[in-house]
């Protein structure tokens, strides 16, 4: 019965929001557990890595749990109930909200290892997601603000996130000689992250959202490395370039398709 199945879908959504969630205030030390930044030795804290951002980038985080819960709220309308983009991608954003809140749980009970696991399962569903909100369009800012705009916000930032969950593990297992090439695996590190956010802004027709994430994250890595322990002027820098070719390139994309489509309009 698609009317059942639309239905489970509502409730599953709301039931990962509620448990990402709590997860999340677990892992903030809220209900007597230990803060993300103490977590596993201090490995996931600011000064854990050179790659890691400085504390105030995870303030991205409200912004990310406040749109997840105006989506949650606005999926479960009964006028959305059989939409079919709601169809199309509601499993899985509950499915990112799942994986968001096992993450924490990981990251407060287990293993680092197991947290970079649980992080690029994340980011594997989160790409998957917006990929799905991409080849199904919405219509209307408010479909576009939820679906498209918080995907790719919490997209953008986990991928970022990603590295530098890896970087705190590696940082713990690699020999310690090779800090004294920190700067040259830094940038090489960053360079990826670029490309990889330029491909995802040139694939998702550039949608500004994870490019905005991304460069929110490399802007504090900047001020991690810069301002804060530990120092490393080199990567601070590719952090600053990092960050203005994300943002920038879905901006100038969309310009020039505009522009493309103004000359055929007129042709």
């Amino acid at each position: 019965m698609p009317a059942s199945r639309d239905l489970a879908r509502q409730i599953v959504v709301i039931s990962a929001f509620c448990f990402m969630i709590v997860a999340a205030m677990v892992g903030t030390g809220l209900f007597g557990g230990t803060p993300v930044q103490d977590l596993q030795d201090g490995a996931l804290d600011a000064d854990g890595s050179y790659l890691a951002p400085a504390r105030s980038a995870f303030s991205i985080w409200t912004v990310i749990y406040v749109g997840l819960f105006a989506y949650t709220v606005w999926q479960a309308l009964p006028r959305q109930r059989g939409n079919e983009r709601q169809r199309a991608v509601g499993w899985l954003i509950a499915g990112t909200m799942l994986l968001n809140g096992l993450w924490l749980v990981t990251a407060q009970f287990l293993t680092l290892p197991l947290t970079v696991l649980a992080i690029a399962l994340l980011l594997a569903l989160l790409g998957f997601t917006f990929h799905r909100a991409v080849v199904v369009p919405g219509r209307g800012v408010v479909d576009a603000l939820l679906i498209d705009g918080v995907t790719g916000l919490h997209l953008g930032w986990v991928a970022l996130a990603t590295v530098a969950n890896t970087t705190a593990w590696l940082t713990r297992v690699v020999p310690s000689e090779w800090a004294d090439a920190a700067s040259a695996w830094g940038i090489a590190v960053l360079t990826v992250v670029t490309l990889i956010g330029v491909g995802i802004a040139w694939a998702s027709g550039w949608r500004i959202a994870p490019g905005l994430a991304m460069g929110w994250g490399l802007s504090w890595i900047a001020v991690g490395r810069l301002a804060f322990e530990p120092p490393q002027a080199t990567i601070g820098i590719a952090a600053i370039v990092a960050a203005v070719v994300v943002v920038g390139t879905p901006l100038v994309g969309k310009v020039l398709r505009g522009a493309d489509e103004v000359r055929n309009a007129g042709g």
